[in-house]
């Protein structure tokens, strides 16, 4: 495989030798070596032109050196060496320039592997170089290795091989092919000058370093590669928040005004005061800041009930949808359930009426996730609407007996529509058990499963009939205390009549014993008489209640704000009256309260925007002083 091109060389190389070309695509000329005087080494024949058995060993014919130096020259010789890999092996030849051609010029068989070697270390640049001649030199090895590479370094020992370290990677390839040649110094035959090429992959700790380093720089461009990548995708940082100064809170200030910059100016201003940029000097700025930072409260709540009302908007349009969906699934499962009855159910194949089972099957399921999933809407609606309630006391409290009647009685409708619906289920069981012993065998199945989906239904209605009982049973306890405190409000009532009689009786017997008795009587009697009798004069003469309306007011009042204990306002106190007769005023039931101060006491309540005057009942407090 190595030839000359059957030229000398040029000139004279180290040690009275010349460099040769070496030639991989050539295969049938050998490596040569010449000196000054001309080649010392013969061409080499090869088994076509001599016309020898490829197999026999080949003649060499030498020329006798004129200098008595030492010639040398490389021996082909058939590579008789397991092939692992032939398609490796072919593209490592072309990869070196080298065409893969046998010894005798034909091209390399595909079962020649490539010379055994050991396992690559990683970043090798050191080849091992084994069977060299003893006596070798360095000047001979580096003519023979130097023509894969660039050679760094060769560490020749007294024990036939050497160590040779190349600039690159690849060159420890191109060595590799020389492992297998045999070589020979000039044309001595004796044992000292020949020898049978072994290069191997060898460790060096240099090689190793290198590759360390050269693998810890690629981490550490992968690392910084990926740290941008990372900052690339960060989101940036904030902006910095300036130091307070008067000309920067104008700005501030003038930014909390407007809608589009709030943003941007609430969070300098929070950055300010966590600071501790706030101090009697600047309190009075801060101070406007945060007012103008408070008026956009109405503007978040309104722009919340706007998205609100959206939001009510399309839960309405969803469940309108929803509706006409289930209404249209209830009327294709009405035809399934039609189908299915006996006059239609007898004209259909085996395979139709499979078909229709299934299908009804699946009809019906989809039905009742879909209805499920509407009731679940109406239960949350009722709950926000118990809840909203339940947070406004002042509206549970105004409920009635009127209302109270209206909501036992819907509760008596839809218990009365829940037993129609159950009888209208108990019915459709009945006949579905009718119909499940005329049927065949292949409808168990279906029957079975539907009578489990009425049965469960029926479950779920017996279960919302006895909330709904509950519930009216509850109802009815609330009428019944209504009723009750109404029937004590009406005693006190007549209690209330019965001594304003006896008061206008008492008057009128005064008066006239006022009449008879001594006008001659002295003014000290009767300042004493006067005296003693002024508590009943007073309540007769200075009677805060004039007229029998005003009694009934009275005690309509006394009753509502005994059933309101932290007292309400006059406005409302009226509404209530006004609900009993249209014809009653504000001043009039505020100069009728403003009279009674031992039944009615008046009193404020919050702080600031929201301080309110309550009026309270305080009669019984009133009774018990008396």
């Amino acid at each position: 495989m190595f030839a000359d091109g059957g030229r000398g060389g040029a000139g004279p190389g180290p040690g009275g030798l010349n460099h040769l070309s070496f030639d991989p695509a050539s295969t049938n000329k050998s490596l040569q070596f010449s000196g000054a005087a001309g080649p010392r080494v013969s061409e080499s024949q090869s088994p076509a032109e001599n016309g020898s058995d490829p197999g026999k060993k080949r003649k060499r014919g030498t020329v006798p050196p004129a200098d008595g130096g030492r010639n040398l020259s490389l021996d082909s010789i058939p590579m008789g060496l397991p092939m692992s890999d032939p398609a490796a092996w072919t593209t490592a030849m072309n990869n070196l320039g080298m065409a893969p051609m046998g010894m005798t010029g034909q091209p390399l068989l595909p079962d020649l592997p490539p010379p055994a070697t050991r396992e690559r270390p990683p970043g090798c640049k050191t080849v091992f170089v084994g069977g060299l001649p003893e006596n070798g030199t360095e000047q001979i090895i580096m003519e023979v290795f130097e023509q894969c590479g660039e050679v760094i370094a060769i560490r020749k020992s007294k024990k036939n091989f050497c160590h040779i370290r190349f600039a690159e990677e690849f060159m420890v390839d191109k060595a590799l092919y020389l492992s297998g040649y045999r070589i020979r110094l000039g044309s001595s035959t004796d044992k000292k000058d020949t020898g049978r090429l072994h290069v191997d992959f060898a460790q060096a700790r240099d090689d190793l370093y290198e590759w360390e380093c050269k693998q810890r720089m690629l981490a550490r461009e992968e690392r910084h590669r990926r740290r941008l990548e990372e900052e690339r995708f960060r989101p940036p940082s904030p902006p910095p928040v300036v130091h307070y100064s008067d000309h920067e809170c104008s700005v501030v200030a003038e930014k909390l005004k407007d809608d589009t910059k709030f943003l941007e100016a609430i969070q300098t201003l929070l950055t300010w005061i966590e600071r501790g940029e706030v101090n009697r000097r600047t309190a009075n700025n801060f101070y406007s800041m945060i007012q103008s930072a408070n008026s956009h409260i109405r503007r978040l709540v309104n722009e919340k009930a706007a998205h609100e009302k959206e939001m009510e908007e399309a839960k309405e349009k969803f469940k309108l949808a929803l509706s006409g969906i289930l209404v249209q699934f209830e009327q294709i499962v009405a035809v399934y359930h039609s189908a299915s009855k006996q006059k239609a159910w007898d004209h259909f194949t085996k395979a139709q009426r499979k078909n229709i089972s299934v299908w009804c099957k699946q009809a019906e399921e989809i039905r009742n996730i879909h209805n499920d999933e509407l009731m679940g809407i109406r239960r949350e609606e009722e709950m926000e609407m118990s809840d909203e309630e339940i947070e406004d006391p002042s509206e549970m409290k105004e409920t009635e007996e009127s209302a109270l009647v209206s909501q036992v009685e819907a509760l008596k409708e839809e218990n009365d529509s829940l037993r129609w619906q159950l009888d209208a289920y108990r019915n459709e069981v009945e006949l579905l058990k009718q119909e499940q012993g005329k049927a065949s065998r292949d409808e168990d199945t279906t029957k079975e499963q539907q009578m489990k989906l009425l049965q469960q239904a029926l479950q779920g209605m017996q279960k919302h009939l006895l909330k709904v009982q509950d519930e009216y049973k509850k109802r009815e306890a609330e009428l019944e205390k209504v009723r009750e405190d109404k029937l004590k409000i009406e005693t006190l009532l007549e209690n209330l009549k019965e001594q304003q009689s006896i008061a206008d009786e008492e008057d009128k017997e005064r008066e006239a014993v006022d009449c008879q008795g001594n006008e001659s009587s002295t003014p000290r009697v009767c300042a004493c008489s006067q005296e003693k009798e002024s508590p009943v004069e007073k309540t007769l003469s200075n009677s805060p209640v004039k007229s029998e309306r005003e009694v009934l007011l009275v005690g309509i009042i006394s009753t509502f704000l005994h059933v309101h204990p932290f007292g309400a306002s006059i406005e409302y106190i009226c509404s209530y009256l006004q609900r009993l007769d249209s014809k009653i005023c504000t001043a009039e039931v505020e100069v009728l309260m403003t009279r009674l101060q031992n039944t009615f006491r008046q009193e404020l309540s919050g702080v600031g925007a929201s301080l309110e005057k309550r009026w309270k009942f305080c009669g019984f407090d009133g009774l018990k002083m008396t």
